[in-house]
């Protein structure tokens, strides 16, 4: 049985990429500022264009879900209150070594300043 190669990896394809590489080249670098503005709008276009795109290899038809899959991937509300904890307790830590940090920081910038007036 033999695999089908892909078109981007046939002749036609490799010089489709080369034209297309090209043409972004070009576009890039005359029309920059033609493009820049529009940056934005090419980026929210590109998520559903990907969608489309991406998901075709997908067969979507006669999908058999076990209902012991979904019951792990949805975790317990015991399991979601020690995750918050956890999450809580993290953040403590980092707010009280960045208010730390701060302090130092001051007293440093302080003591430069009392260096300098003596």
């Amino acid at each position: 049985m033999s695999k089908k190669s892909s078109f981007w990896c046939s002749k036609s394809g490799l010089a489709a990429l080369l034209m297309i590489a090209v043409i972004g080249y070009f576009l890039l670098v005359e029309h920059a500022e033609h493009i820049f503005p529009y940056l934005p709008f090419l980026f929210l276009l590109m998520c559903p264009l990907m969608h489309l795109f991406m998901h075709g290899s997908h067969s979507h038809g006669g999908h058999k879900h076990d209902s012991s899959q979904t019951e792990d991937a949805v975790p317990s509300q015991e399991h979601r209150h020690e995750n918050f904890v956890e999450q809580s307790e993290q953040n403590d830590a980092y707010r009280e070594g960045y208010i730390e940090g701060l302090k130092a920081a001051r007293e440093e910038e302080n003591q430069k300043e009392h260096k300098h007036e003596q």
